[in-house]
């Protein structure tokens, strides 16, 4: 595919904070900047979360930061850009990774795990220690909760990824990663299969996210090779932080757009704030996001971001 596509793919889970427009501004920058269609994807399979105020109210703070998409919510087929509506292609793609062989019932808890003392830890959380790999896969049902999740048997080996942004960053999969869930005991398919679906049938040729993402390139890589498909180029950018240096998370009521409304903050006031967050400009001051689109070409864009990243210390392990 010769088209470039880019995407931005928030959650509906409640506003959306400083931390979130902060990689959204940046993943417009990126497709704007590479002229590729960029694609706002709402990621609402966690029903109990996810509600459509919320997804209301991303698109209205999104629109008045003057931020604009040329497939998703208002523009194009939107309803194929909500992942509530694209559980057929999940359901398909689970089909397939059991017929190569892929997959496994798995009957551990979250509980269970985290009581293994000598489970090791990785970036992504607790390796899952092959409880459960030697069971044998029956005819599953993956539209529906059962007693099992299914997970994905990942292959032992080191792994290199060369993020845009980052460099070369390494990972030993047996001992980082392990095996991963790819549809959960609730009946609800997790993170990294339904993102990788997306992304293949979307034709994303180009992810930039959050860089508390970036570990979770490599589970799905593993996706990407059962499915026969080219990853995209990955991009991970700097986490906008607190007072505290703690990143900006919902779950501890990170600074929304509204609390900036309210006390009469303008939209270049807050595209300002973003773009120094991510190292941008020099100084936090006003500009409309059009203005910082005019300042930039590809090659800035990077360098300084990449610059931003320089100046954190190693949050990443890089071998470039």
């Amino acid at each position: 595919m010769s088209e470039r596509r880019a995407r931005f793919a928030p959650s509906p889970t409640g506003p959306l904070h400083l931390g979130n427009l902060q990689t959204g501004l940046a993943a417009w920058l990126q497709a704007r900047l590479a002229h590729a269609v960029f694609i706002l994807r709402v990621e609402d399979l966690d029903r109990p979360r996810c509600r459509p105020s919320y997804a209301d109210g991303m698109v209205e703070d999104l629109r008045w930061l003057g931020l604009d998409w040329d497939v998703g919510p208002g523009r194009g087929a939107a309803v194929t850009y909500r992942q509530g509506a694209r559980s057929g292609l999940y359901h398909a793609a689970l089909e397939r990774l059991a017929a190569r062989g892929d997959l496994f019932p798995c009957a551990c808890s979250r509980r269970d795990l985290a009581e293994l003392a000598s489970a090791p830890h990785g970036p992504l959380g607790p390796v899952y220690p092959g409880t459960c790999r030697g069971r044998d896969m029956p005819v599953a049902n993956f539209t529906a909760p059962g007693r099992d999740a299914f997970r994905f048997r990942c292959r032992p080996g080191i792994r290199a990824v060369t993020d845009r942004l980052h460099g070369d960053v390494q990972c030993d999969m047996a001992h980082e990663v392990g095996d991963f869930v790819v549809f959960r005991r609730d009946g609800v398919i997790a993170y990294h299969l339904a993102v990788v679906a997306d992304d293949i049938d979307m034709g994303i040729t180009d992810v930039l996210r959050g860089e508390d993402l970036l570990w979770s390139v490599f589970p799905q890589l593993e996706l990407y090779d059962a499915f026969d498909a080219e990853p995209p180029a990955y991009w991970h950018v700097p986490l906008k932080r607190d007072a505290a240096g703690r990143r900006m998370a919902k779950r501890r009521g990170g600074v929304t757009l509204q609390s900036r409304k309210a006390r009469g903050d303008s939209p270049e006031a807050v595209v300002g704030t973003l773009a120094f967050g991510l190292g941008l400009i020099d100084r936090d001051d006003p500009l409309s996001a059009a203005e910082l689109l005019a300042s930039l070409d590809e090659t800035t864009f990077a360098s300084r971001i990449r610059a931003c990243i320089a100046r954190e210390p190693g949050a990443v392990r890089s071998t470039s």
